[in-house]
């Protein structure tokens, strides 16, 4: 198999050498050109331009203050930002939005988010979890535990909703962030308002009460667990936009925001105009209450608009990246990462771990992945040291993932800490295999299939199926659009076999409350339909946990009954690469900060904060 991967590898340097050679300088357009005109939507938003408080031009001169954001330079107001999303975007609304892709943070705010404080050095924000120790408060100004069950929160004072029918500017209260949790989930009839695999269903049951208190300020929750991580993960959730806070006005008076014209928000930005498989534009909002920590006079935020693209080949958004269209590309292969490097020198790179390990998920209630010997034998068809050397060019790690990203330190159950005997079956050993598929009573050749995402990399497909084609398993590989999939295995789960896309469940770094709850029997996001009362029970003694300690244990003693039970294919979790133009200042390969599997869920926060060194990028861009 080495020589087949070697093989592909070879092909693909080859022909990345003939697109670089056909390349100039970076001020130089490339040969293969991205189309920016787009249709313009005949239905722009108009949005009201009267303020409720006077919004004033900050300075944007800055002294040195000896903290480690100086290095950054002096912030700048004016630009516009330029994004990329691979996928359409479909929803607008909070709670339509799980596993689809989604913008909706630009206008709506949350409780908590990232501490613009710390510096990277201490916590670069790379993962999806973030922990309590590294959030701040967003919409809440104080917070605190008054019992092992009460979770109290103090809104801030200065939070206006943005000036746009039907709220109007109105003052953000207590009762907009009990509307939102209502919304969610009513805790008196104990049932979800409208179904949905959101990933908060796997927290809220355990909310008893959410109620605003007299002064119209404070939030009250209420639980039946004592577990603070539980509680800190629902309210603090950073990966997906759940916890946005969405207006109830709007709600009530449109019955959802699934139409992108009555987007409204707190939010530093306003959607001004959504063209479906093109692309959308929002504008500052002019009466948007934050102001930068690192500097407390300058009103954010600093760009005077967003632009989020859609570019879906890589290619492309490539070439858009080399003729400065576009500011930023997250989640790039190391070879492209390269090629970059290569035409555009000054470009600035960084190694962020995948929010994910690639995996591939087997119906396990479905023979013959009904037996451990069969799904054993898929394991050991995979030549994890020979892809990662050869197909990833040794920058990542060759060891396979639980489910907990070994870049989730103290968490989880890293390989390290693996026993030999649990090694040795996922070492590749296809032999091996090829016993254990004849012990199962598998007749070979054996033919089965695999539904994969279309966004899912399509020269690593083929090194799979190859392997597997080694024991003797041929994989007929069934492409399916993203939002296709989705509604296939995600929440239809209608694949008869194996499933694969671009975000795998295995190696997460996202909250471990979120991870151990995946995997459930009544998880909606259990592709395996794995229904194993065992496995249940270590959720069971996380919700219950009222340590961090507790909740620990419990997560690593499920990462390793379900890697002994081999309940999925495990492959790698790789690195990629955030490329950032020389002009789009403040950005340090923040997660979830620019793009995101689900679309960009922190745009509330991080690009009110960045800055277009504008000088340079017109000196730069021609």
């Amino acid at each position: 198999m080495k020589r087949g991967i070697t093989w592909i590898v070879l092909t693909c340097l080859i022909i990345t050498s003939l697109v670089l050679a056909s390349c100039t300088t970076k001020t130089t357009s490339s040969t293969s050109t991205m189309t920016t005109t787009t249709t313009t939507s005949t239905t722009t938003r108009t949005t009201a331009t009267t303020t409720k408080t006077a919004t004033t031009t900050m300075p944007t001169t800055t002294a040195a203050t000896g903290n480690w954001w100086d290095s950054l330079g002096t912030p700048q107001y004016g630009g516009t930002m330029t994004l990329r999303v691979k996928q359409d975007i479909t929803v607008f609304d909070p709670f339509t939005s799980a596993f689809n892709v989604t913008i909706e943070s630009a206008w709506m705010e949350r409780l908590f988010a990232d501490n613009w404080t710390i510096s990277p050095s201490t916590y670069a924000y790379q993962l999806q979890f973030r922990g309590s120790d590294y959030s701040s408060g967003q919409l809440a100004q104080t917070w605190e535990f008054t019992d092992p069950n009460t979770f109290v929160v103090h809104l801030r004072h200065d939070v206006y909703w943005q000036n746009i029918p039907p709220a109007s500017g109105r003052q953000f209260v207590a009762s907009d962030v009990v509307a939102h949790y209502m919304r969610w989930y009513n805790p008196v009839a104990k049932n979800y308002l409208v179904g949905g695999p959101h990933a908060t269903t796997t927290y809220l049951p355990n909310l008893a009460s959410v109620t605003a208190g007299s002064d119209n300020f404070t939030v009250t929750f209420k639980w039946t667990t004592s577990n603070p991580e539980f509680v800190y993960e629902c309210l603090m959730l950073s990966g997906t936009s759940e916890n946005c806070i969405e207006n109830p006005e709007a709600v009530a008076t449109y019955g959802n925001l699934n139409d992108w014209h009555n987007a409204i928000g707190t939010g530093p930005f306003i959607l001004q105009d959504f063209v479906s498989g093109s692309s959308a534009a929002l504008v500052k909002n002019p009466n948007y209450w934050g102001t930068d920590e690192h500097y407390p006079q300058n009103r954010l935020p600093y760009i005077t608009s967003l632009k989020i693209i859609e570019v879906g080949d890589d290619a492309t958004a490539m070439s858009g990246f080399r003729t400065g269209k576009i500011d930023n590309l997250d989640g790039m292969s190391i070879q492209q990462a390269q090629a970059i490097k290569t035409t555009n020198p000054d470009a600035t790179q960084f190694s962020v771990p995948y929010p994910s390990g690639f995996s591939i998920e087997m119906r396990v209630d479905k023979a013959p992945f009904t037996d451990i010997k069969v799904r054993q034998a898929l394991q050991m068809a995979m030549n994890l040291p020979d892809i990662a050397k050869n197909y990833y060019l040794g920058t990542t790690s060759s060891d396979p993932d639980s489910m907990t990203s070994a870049f989730m330190a103290g968490w989880g159950f890293p390989y390290s800490q693996w026993p030999q005997d649990l090694k040795d079956q996922f070492a590749y050993n296809p032999t091996q295999a090829k016993a254990l598929l004849a012990a199962a009573g598998v007749t070979l050749p054996f033919h089965t299939n695999i539904v994969v995402d279309t966004t899912f990399d399509s020269t690593l497909l083929q090194l799979l199926i190859s392997e597997f084609a080694d024991i003797g398993v041929i994989v007929e590989p069934r492409l399916m659009p993203y939002s296709s999939w989705t509604s296939y295995v995600s929440t239809g789960h209608n694949q008869d076999a194996l499933a694969a896309n671009y975000t795998g469940q295995l190696g997460r770094t996202t909250e471990p409350m979120n991870q151990i709850a995946k995997f459930v029997s009544t998880t909606s996001t259990n592709y395996e339909m794995i229904k194993d009362p065992a496995y249940d029970a270590f959720y069971t003694q996380a919700v219950a946990a009222t340590t961090l300690d507790g909740v620990k244990k419990a997560v690593s003693d499920a990462n390793e009954y379900l890697l002994r039970q081999h309940y999925l294919i495990s492959l790698l979790q790789i690195n990629t690469f955030s490329l950032v133009q020389p002009w789009l200042k403040g950005y340090s390969g923040q997660n979830n900060a620019l793009s995101g599997s689900y679309g960009p869920s922190l745009l509330f926060f991080y690009p009110a904060r960045f800055w277009i060194d504008q000088d340079m990028k017109t000196s730069m861009v021609h």
